[in-house]
Order: structure tokens, then sequence, then C-alpha cells
């Protein structure tokens, strides 16, 4: 990254967290037009657009993300040491509970039992199960972060941009579905729509975001099979001839394995955004800072072991 003004980070950090050119320009207490302007700037020294409108909001171009995984730790940790002394990791007893769905251990709590293992052994970690009810867990005070999906835009949730969770369809290596791949490889969508699919459902909806986009062309798949935990996935598709399309976090190690095969689609599903959340009374807590660096960095490691898994440059 070329030399670049401290002052732009932060904005950049701000927009990022915000997911809006306004909410960022009050984040920071600054004029949107000024926050407008520092884009602008920004554009010129990345060579690349950064933001693209999205709805009513706008979300961050693949070069953007790189970008934030490497500033935003040692963003996080410049607050952390301007912040008054009191945290302690090595002594201190807090327990902190996180929201988040179910994520592969890898991802978050193994690394994190480990730091504190090694680091902090009298810290408590707690998971706490959300679906619909992350911006009600913060704003009660029942969970210090959620690791989610989060399109909302309360003033009082703070959001930080983790990770894209990418999507892949995933089949045992003797589907009978692969001898109809066509020259390139990839699964024709006339043949995708025989099949009979297997998908996560937390809420018992047979739908997701493959059905939306199929319902844009007029077309509706067969969900044969609904569960509620992503652990369920690879034990299932190994073992029957159903399709999964899921986030390639939860078929990674089978694919590595290849006790499952990863099957090109004909069609394009965008990655969700995921995204570490808090609420703002606990933005300059200490603790919560470093919680949210940890985490930060075990999400960054993890996603880029597994964007080099399946290929990618940017997970």
């Amino acid at each position: 990254m070329p030399s670049v003004d401290l002052n732009l980070l932060v904005i950049f950090d701000a927009i990022m967290m915000e997911s809006s050119i306004t909410g960022a320009a009050t984040r920071i207490g600054m004029t949107q037009p000024a926050v407008s302007n520092a884009v602008a700037r920004m554009r010129v020294i990345w060579k690349d657009p950064l933001f693209v409108k999205q709805g009513r909001g706008i979300r961050p171009t693949p070069h953007a993300e790189h970008l934030w995984q490497e500033i935003r730790n040692p963003l996080l940790a410049i607050r952390q040491a301007s912040t008054e002394n009191g945290f302690n990791p090595s002594t201190s007893t807090r327990e902190f509970r996180i929201g988040a769905t179910e994520h592969p251990p890898e991802m978050i709590w193994l690394p994190l039992r480990k730091v504190i293992e090694a680091e902090a052994p009298g810290i408590s970690i707690h998971s706490v199960p959300i679906h619909r009810n992350t911006e009600a867990l913060l704003l009660e005070a029942s969970v210090d972060l959620a690791v989610h999906y989060y399109v909302g835009s309360h003033p009082k949730i703070c959001a930080s941009w983790l990770f894209s969770n990418k999507l892949a369809c995933a089949v045992r290596p003797e589907h009978p579905l692969l001898q109809a791949l066509d020259s390139d490889g990839v699964l024709p969508l006339e043949q995708y729509m025989k099949e009979d699919h297997l998908m996560v459902s937390l809420s018992g909806e047979a739908r997701g975001n493959v059905d939306d986009v199929l319902a844009q062309s007029g077309l509706k798949r067969k969900i044969a099979m609904t569960v509620n935990h992503f652990s369920l996935i690879p034990s299932i598709l190994k073992d029957s001839d159903l399709v999964c399309v899921t986030p390639q976090s939860v078929v990674a190690s089978d694919v590595r394995a290849g006790t499952l095969v990863v099957v090109p689609l004909s069609f394009d599903i965008e990655p969700a955004p995921i995204s570490l959340l808090w609420h703002t009374r606990q933005d300059r807590d200490p603790g919560n800072i470093w919680m949210r660096q940890l985490i930060s960095s075990f999400a960054n490691a993890e996603t880029a072991k597994i964007a080099a898994w399946f290929g990618d440059d940017v997970l």
C-alpha cells in the first residue's frame, strides 16, 4: 500500500463499519461531502472504486475487502493503545458472551480457546445462538459481541465487515450428476433443477438465497430436506444423493480431503457479508477491543486458508 494519510485510513475504516457514507460521517464527526471527497482521494491513491451502490447502501469491492483485512487489526491496536488501561488479559476474570450462528470451530472457537489458555486463563467465553434477534441481544446487553449477517442500521449498533460468506455447491464424489457436467465442467441449470436439495434452515422455512436467485428466472427447486445445523451437512452429503449449496467453510475440510467435491454452477450467488457487531456502549471498552481484534485476526487467517483451498483470491 502506498504512503497514505492516516486520516484516510480512519475514514475508510468508518465506511467499512457503517456500510454508508452518511453513517461514517456521523461516526467520525465529519460532514458527508468531506467523507465523499476523502473517498475520491482513496480511489485515486488505491486505483480502485472501493465502494459500489447496493440497494440503499454501499458494498465494498474485493480490493476494499482486501485492504480492510490489512488495516483493521492495526487500527484496533491503535485504539486499544490510546484507551485508558483498564483491561489486562493475563489477570482478567471477565466473561464474554458472543452471539453467533454455527461456524466451524477452526474459524473462531478453537484459536480463541488457545489464546485464552496461553495468555488469559481467567477469561471465560460463552456462545449465544442467534438468528433474527441480533439487534435485541446487543441492545439488551445479552451479548458483548455478535458474528452475523447484518443489514440493519440501528444507531447504537456498530458493524465491522469480517468476511464474505461465499457459497459452494457440494456433493459426494460418486454422485450421478457429475456425469452431466458440460465441457467446461459446469453443471447445467436444467440438471441442477432435477436434483433433490439439502439446505440449512434456522427458521424451518424451506427457502434461502439460492431460491431467491432462481425465482428471478421463474424457477423453483425441490428442497427435499432441511436441517438446522451446518455441522450435519457433510455427513448427510457423503451418504446420500442430495445436493447442497452451503458456505465454503462448512465443507472445506471434506473438499480438501476428497470426501466431498465442489460442483461449479451455471449461475452466480452473491456472497453474504458477515460482520462483527457490538453496541456503542462498548466501542472504546479495552476488553471488547481486545476480543474484536482476536476474532478479526482469526477470521482473516481462516478465510485466507479456505480461499486458497477453493482457488479464490479474496474470501
